[in-house]
């Protein structure tokens, strides 16, 4: 009778909770989320609005009718004498003589850009962060963790007005204001993630087999724990859309008159609301709009990635 030796047999049987089986798993779980943001009729929502305003951010060059920086787009009006649409001018004009759509068209491509740049530098800040902290604990992650909550205590709209006024008024201050409003979120968030997955089975196994730390880390304890920061990164697209549009509002956007930017739209027209509307309706109905679809994206995308999240 053949006999097995058990401390032979062991890392055999384990072998399925740190390889194959947990990339399965993460495979498995993936296709499933598709699979139930595919019938998430918000998602679909989400996702035609949020590929709009891409396409309309990235096109903007060739279907808007005039350039910004062209003098071309600017109409000399009288303050009291707002044209309305026309031929050259489908959406009419500001009470500064520019060209509603372009300024639309281009306040879109901007909101894109400074929203994409300032999450991913959010989600990089906090990703190194909340990583050190959650694969080293003890005193690193008290101490990294007592900085992300005084952070945490300060609303994030508000500490981007801070760092926008200290560091001067241009895109790239407010791509900067808005990312490091965001480190800390992120920071939490991939931090808790990690510290649920370090007391997983396939963790405990791994630690049995005496793979190192930073095997476990990067191999398996990272890779499933970025789902909640994917859906955090969504709906702070969202957020970053609105901050811009915020700070351009409250004069910390760009000084430069050719760029075009939502909140500064609305700052324009705001004192011809009764007689005018059409020149606040358009960039606020563009701006809620777009972090709708964002919204929805983002709040599918966590439905699908964990369905008892759903209520």
């Amino acid at each position: 009778m053949t006999t097995v030796d058990p401390l032979v047999e062991r890392p055999t049987a384990l072998a399925g909770l740190t390889g194959s089986d947990d990339s399965d798993r993460g495979t498995s779980l993936w296709q499933g989320a598709l699979q139930r943001l595919i019938r998430n009729p918000g998602a679909i929502l989400g996702a035609l609005i949020v590929l709009g305003f891409v396409l309309v951010a990235i096109l903007a060059p060739v279907i808007a009718p005039y350039q910004p920086s062209s003098s071309e787009w600017i109409t000399q009006v009288t303050p009291s004498d707002v044209p309305g649409p026309s031929p050259d001018h489908v959406l009419g004009l500001d009470p500064f003589g520019s060209d509603l759509l372009t300024q639309l068209l281009y306040g879109a491509r901007q909101s894109l850009v400074i929203g994409v740049v300032s999450t991913t530098l959010g989600l990089i800040g906090g990703s190194l962060i909340g990583g050190l902290a959650g694969a080293f604990g003890g005193w690193v992650d008290t101490l990294l963790m007592r900085l992300v909550d005084i952070l945490l205590s300060v609303p994030s709209l508000l500490l981007a007005v801070s760092i926008a006024a200290a560091i001067g008024q241009s895109p790239n201050a407010i791509m900067i204001a808005i990312g490091a409003a965001q480190v800390p979120i992120f920071a939490r968030l991939l931090r808790g993630s990690m510290l649920t997955q370090r007391h997983s089975d396939y963790v405990l196994a791994s630690e049995s087999l005496g793979l190192r730390r930073s095997t476990i880390v990067v191999g398996h304890v990272l890779p499933n724990s970025v789902g909640p920061v994917i859906v955090q990164a969504t709906l702070t697209l969202a957020t970053a859309i609105i901050e811009v549009a915020g700070l351009s509002y409250l004069g910390l956007g760009s000084p430069d008159p050719a760029i075009a930017e939502w909140g500064r739209m609305l700052v324009k027209a705001q004192d011809r609301l009764q007689s005018d509307p059409h020149l606040t309706v358009l960039p606020g109905a563009c701006i809620a709009v777009t972090a709708l679809g964002f919204t929805l994206f983002g709040e599918a995308l966590r439905e699908a990635l964990d369905p008892k999240s759903r209520r």
